[in-house]
Formats: C-alpha cells, sequence, structure tokens
C-alpha cells in the first residue's frame, strides 16, 4: 500500500509512544510504502526543525533517505501541480505526490484534503487514527 503522509501526521509518527507511532513502525516493518517529493521532505525539515530542533529533523531525514534506499520510500517527482487544494496552497505537494505515485491515501488531520473526495483521483485523505484503526490495528 502507498501512503503520503501530512506532516501534522509526520511530527506524531516520528514520536516514541505518540498514538500516530504505529505509522512509522508499519512503513519500518514493510507493511506500507510512504512516497515523498522534494518539496515534501523540505517541509517536514522546515516544520520538524521548528517543533523539535535540527537534531530530530536531521534524524527523521536521515532515516527516510535510509528506507528510500531499502525502497520501502517511493521517491516522486510530479511534473504537474493539481489544483485540488485551493484553501492551503502548501498542501498541493502532497496531492500532486500522492496523485503521481498512485498512492491509495493522503494520511492526515488536515480538512483542505477533503477536496479529494469527489475530485475522481485515487488518494483520498484519512486521519491518521482512522488509518491505524482500519488497517494496522490487530484483528
Amino acid at each position: 500500500m502507498i501512503v503520503v503522509v501530512d506532516t501534522n501526521a509526520v511530527l506524531g509518527a516520528f514520536t516514541e509512544g505518540h498514538a500516530h507511532r504505529p505509522i512509522l513502525d508499519a512503513w519500518l516493518d514493510g507493511r506500507l510504502t510512504w512516497a515523498v517529493s522534494t518539496e515534501i521532505l523540505f517541509e517536514y525539515e522546515e516544520i520538524v526543525t521548528r517543533r523539535s530542533g535540527q537534531e530530530r529533523a536531521a534524524k527523521a531525514l536521515h532515516l527516510i533517505e535510509v528506507m528510500a534506499d531499502a525502497d520501502l520510500c517511493r521517491r516522486i517527482v510530479p511534473h504537474f501541480q493539481w489544483r485540488l487544494i485551493v484553501a492551503d496552497p502548501d498542501d498541493k505537494k502532497f496531492a500532486a505526490c500522492a496523485i503521481a505515485a498512485e498512492a491509495e491515501w493522503i494520511i492526515t488531520e488536515d480538512g483542505h484534503f477533503d477536496a479529494l473526495k469527489n475530485s475522481g483521483h485515487k488518494p483520498q485523505p484519512i486521519t491518521p487514527a482512522e488509518f491505524i484503526v482500519r488497517f494496522l490495528s490487530e484483528a
């Protein structure tokens, strides 16, 4: 399963003991493929650095690079910016990456991504909590 993870979900996923941590664990276990673009990596670095410091941001980005080398992270170069999300232009990069990667889900807590629900495109928004319950919880 291919996913794109919005920055708001990344912050929790990279925090030990956080409710969103199962997303990172599933990725590390090879149960999902995380799609990223250079723009997304820059945003991760900016926000994680601002909120958690340079050291934590460097560790998170290093992990993503290592996982990309292990084919558990798909590096995407979107060639088109879809104008599906108009409320927040910063969110367009996530939609463009998800569409180009043919991702099933954009894991986010941001309501701006609801514009994808009736867009006709494959990736759909899902909250981290819902994703964990639907796909990562023990049955």
